[in-house]
């Protein structure tokens, strides 16, 4: 009888270290809980920083620091690169507090996690369409904030990278001898992308595509839109080198014809 009475004396002696400490943070109140997660945070531990904000919600989901939690639950998540949860996070903070002080920054801190997304311009854009419809809602609801002033150099930044994307597709169409389907996406750079650093590339091209399709008339304007928009490039020299060679202009000597607007989609519109 004597192992039994051990068991029982054991079983008796009171909770272990572990259940006191349980014990103690479950009676923790919600400041010192979001405290550790801000600490976590701080030691690049975002994982139980998500888990202690995620603490402050369960325990005291309707205390002022459940709100601040949930900003930061998305924020932590933003650091990991976890983009999917951190959207969500923050779309139930956006949604739960519309009027919060804060709420700028949420709107901004969403916006960088589909803009962190944007792939390479060869591979589908759609997270960087999502991400300048994001960049523009901050830009409609907070026109005078900081947040703001980024967003627009962002989405000049995406447009920049759509434009790429076009030109890739149109590279690849010229080189399979598509020319027709080439023109198509150096056109959308020219009229959807005129603020981008891709046009000038792509009028080239499309003297280039005319050229190929024996559209003499159309390679000489477009050449003559380069021009006048695009004098000192190299993406001129190379089309008016193009135009020469097809013994379209009589001589090196003889200044390109000269675009009769003043701004690009202006000449382009009297042309197409």
């Amino acid at each position: 009888m004597l192992a039994p009475l051990l068991l029982a004396a054991c079983g008796g002696s009171g909770p272990t270290a572990a259940e006191k400490l349980r014990a103690k943070e479950a009676h923790e109140p919600p400041q010192t809980i979001y405290t550790h997660g801000i600490e976590a945070l701080r030691a690049h531990l975002y994982k139980t920083a998500v888990d202690q904000f995620n603490l402050v919600e369960q325990r005291y989901p309707y205390s002022s620091w459940a709100t601040n939690a949930q900003l930061m639950h998305g924020y932590a998540e933003y650091l990991q690169n976890h983009y999917t949860p951190a959207i969500g996070a923050l779309d139930r903070f956006i949604q739960l507090h519309p009027a919060n002080k804060d709420v700028a920054y949420a709107y901004y801190l969403r916006s960088l996690c589909f803009y962190e997304q944007i792939d390479d311009v060869h591979r589908d854009q759609t997270a960087t369409h999502a991400a300048i419809a994001a960049m523009q809602e901050v830009i409609n609801r907070f026109p005078d904030s900081a947040y703001a002033r980024d967003a627009k150099l962002k989405i000049d930044l995406a447009n920049d990278h759509l434009a790429g994307h076009q030109m890739a597709i149109g590279r690849y169409y010229e080189r399979q001898r598509l020319y027709a389907a080439a023109l198509g996406r150096y056109q959308i750079v020219v009229n959807n992308y005129q603020t981008t650093n891709h046009v000038a590339e792509a009028l080239e091209r499309m003297v280039e595509c005319y050229l190929k399709l024996g559209l003499k008339n159309e390679a000489r304007h477009t050449a003559a839109v380069l021009a006048y928009n695009y004098p000192g490039s190299h993406w001129y020299k190379d089309a008016y080198n193009r135009v020469l060679a097809d013994g379209l202009v009589p001589g090196k000597d003889v200044p390109p014809p000269k675009a009769s607007g003043g701004l690009l989609s202006d000449t382009f519109g009297w042309l197409f």
